[in-house]
């Protein structure tokens, strides 16, 4: 009977291991296919980050033309720009620590850091909203980004 309990509690144990592993890694995800982090990510895209990228994510004009600062106007996320060339690892290191951290020392740009100011919650979901706008093929194509 000892042996019997003692197998249940490791059984019992390992499931509850498991299952917080699981939860834990669903907390990082960036999921344009789930509804309630897309329109999480509506309202945090409208707050913080559309005056710049655009309503309709499409970014300012002449995105790949300097201003006379030397600095690049703010790129479009739908599929016209290049966001989805990077892996979400990568666009959610930008949009929370800023794009000067991962820049060379004499690029200019006025994407600000949002540590302080966005939950790690809320880069996600901004960023699943602003996947959720990608045709098909390219949220393939960019999903293969995430496996490397």
């Amino acid at each position: 009977m000892g042996a019997i309990r003692v197998i249940l509690a490791v059984v019992v144990a390992v499931g509850m291991v498991a299952g917080g592993w699981v939860w834990w890694q669903g907390r990082g995800r960036i999921d344009p296919d789930d509804a309630a982090q897309v329109a999480r990510g509506k309202v945090v895209y409208a707050q913080h980050c559309a005056q710049c990228h655009g309503a309709r994510l499409q970014g300012e004009p002449d995105w790949r033309t300097r201003l006379p600062s030397g600095e690049l106007p703010a790129p479009p996320h739908d599929a016209s720009g290049h966001t989805w060339h990077h892996a979400d690892e990568y666009l959610f290191a930008v949009t929370k620590h800023g794009l000067a951290r991962f820049a060379p020392p004499d690029y200019k740009s006025n994407m600000p850091s949002f540590v302080g100011k966005l939950s790690d919650a809320d880069i996600r979901a901004s960023l699943a909203y602003i996947k959720s706008f990608w045709p098909e093929d390219i949220r393939r194509r960019q999903e293969t980004l995430n496996r490397r």
